[in-house]
């Protein structure tokens, strides 16, 4: 292990990059608040105490959520960069400039260490906007700069009808839009006979090349959501090839979380009969005509498991990252969602960096009974997407929707408008609200927002300059206070039912009763 003293820090005023396995630094005193970069898309990435945070509810979901691997770390973790800030108000980062990388911080030492063999690291002290400026510059070095493609404005199905879509719904949604300014009308979830089964379904009789015809007769990009690195366990996929999913080192297959309904599992992307699967896929979507494309789920290809070629798992997803990219084609504009951050840079056009935003505000059994904030809901989003903006020389940030409806969204009209800042700053703009539920005003609204091209200029860690306009989300990121009382005895309960795989199956066919009353809404 790497040691280094305030003494090296005081003369590296600019900081410096080493080579090391492991590396600790030496704090010249307790620090204040700890830097917390979560592993993948919706992973939580926030200032907070120095000290492990929550374990978050339920286990069932930490594949899926988090990395798993890290999920109960006993010290406050971060993946591949973290930082303190010290009584004076600097900032020390330690940041991994490869791949499959931790840091933490034990004590009054911030450590930092790659799983499997040495790497570069890079270390700075001083201002928070400055550390984390060059650190970026030197992630720019090894991974290349941001997508120099204009970034598309995009419509997507999934935020009105979740997977309750059919040909005959978009084709009269579509024709709503009207002269709407969206670049791009993404089909999202619901399209597909099954996770894993990338073929259209019962509700697309006409198939998906007819799909992606009706949209570009609107004068836009066809827009296509799948999840190629993950199946559900009853897809015809995973019950034909299970030996191209990932396994522990006693023949179990590896739990990739649960979602619809139903466990998953992770694809090894090592494996050569599922790469050129993959490869196949992606090939078939860009002959249908889809050249937007979003790749969901794709944690999943750096869960921990046994691979048919031996690898670090971060290294082996960013191979079958390479392998989709270039079976895509450069042309087409790749954005990932539930992926990795670091091992994602120079694949993907755009990366979603927080989580799912949702019609509401915050979700009191998700953030303060189940300690969980990787869940849907706008504060969870707005948390994670500002403590991840530093990634915006690297790659094109995702923040997700912006919502101007009134109906089927419980947000206040602050609240939709800090949304909407977000997405300006970020730069980044999309909707799934329908036309037929809009009014004349919030269409208004909508169109003033595709077509805005407003000045962003930050003032502070969560403080923005928009347009003229102050925006100040410093109360959106406040992390909730321990439960007590009546919450303890909720969030011991509701962790024992949420990891239950009937009350998971419960809630999913809940859900799908309400995407019933939504598409009868239309």
């Amino acid at each position: 292990m790497t040691t280094l003293n305030k003494d090296w820090l005081g003369a590296k005023r600019h900081g410096g990059v080493l080579r090391a396995a492991s590396m600790s630094l030496e704090l010249p005193q307790p620090p204040k608040r700890f830097f917390h970069h979560g592993w993948q898309s919706w992973s939580l990435a926030t200032w907070a105490a120095p000290a492990a945070l929550p374990i978050q509810k339920p286990a069932l979901l930490h594949p899926l959520q988090v990395d798993p691997e890290f999920a109960g770390h006993r010290r406050a973790h971060s993946s591949w960069v973290g930082a303190v800030e010290m009584d004076d108000a600097r900032i020390l980062l330690l940041g991994a400039l490869g791949l499959d990388a931790h840091v933490e911080l034990e004590g009054n030492r911030l450590r930092g260490w790659y799983t499997a063999g040495a790497g570069r690291w890079f270390i700075a002290l001083g201002t928070e906007q400055d550390v984390f400026a060059r650190y970026a510059r030197a992630l720019r070095r090894a991974y290349g700069p941001a997508s120099r493609k204009k970034v598309p404005r995009v419509w997507s199905s999934w935020y009105s009808l979740y997977a309750g879509i059919d040909e005959g719904v978009l084709h009269h949604i579509f024709e709503e839009l009207g002269d709407l300014p969206f670049d791009v009308l993404q089909v999202d979830d619901g399209w597909e006979r099954s996770v894993g089964d990338w073929q259209p379904g019962d509700g697309f009789p006409s198939g998906m090349k007819h799909m992606a015809q009706k949209i570009k007769a609107t004068g836009r990009k066809a827009g296509l959501w799948l999840a190629p690195l993950v199946a559900v366990g009853s897809s015809r996929l995973f019950r034909e090839h299970p030996d191209w999913f990932l396994h522990d080192d006693e023949g179990s297959l590896v739990s990739a979380g649960f979602n619809w309904g139903e466990p998953l599992f992770g694809l090894d992307t090592t494996h050569e009969a599922a790469r050129a699967w993959l490869r196949q896929l992606m090939e078939q979507v860009r002959a249908w005509g889809f050249d937007y494309l979003k790749l969901d789920f794709l944690y999943a290809g750096a869960l921990p498991g046994k691979r048919a070629k031996e690898m670090p798992r971060e290294a082996a997803y960013r191979s079958g990252l390479e392998l989709l990219r270039s079976a895509m084609g450069t042309d087409a504009y790749f954005v990932a969602c539930g992926a990795p951050i670091l091992p994602s840079l120079g694949m993907c056009d755009a990366l979603r960096v927080g989580p799912d935003v949702a019609g509401f505000w915050e979700n009191h059994r998700d953030a303060v009974w189940l300690r969980n904030l990787t869940t849907p809901g706008a504060r969870n989003s707005i948390r994670t997407v500002l403590h991840r903006m530093w990634l915006k020389p690297l790659v094109q940030l995702d923040p997700d929707v912006a919502y101007f409806r009134s109906v089927e969204c419980a947000l206040t009209s602050e609240q939709k408008s800090l949304v909407k800042a977000l997405c300006l700053i970020c730069g980044f703009k999309s909707s799934s609200d329908l036309p037929q539920w809009l009014t004349a005003v919030e269409r208004r609204e909508l169109e003033t927002f595709l077509r805005s091209a407003s000045r962003v200029e930050q003032t502070g860690r969560y403080r923005y300059r928009i347009a003229g306009q102050e925006v100040d989300f410093s109360e959106s990121v406040e992390l909730p206070a321990a439960p007590n009382g009546l919450d303890s005895l909720a969030s011991a309960f509701m962790g024992w039912l949420s990891n239950q795989g009937w009350a998971l199956r419960a809630f999913d066919a809940l859900s799908k009763n309400n995407l019933k009353r939504l598409r009868n809404k239309i």
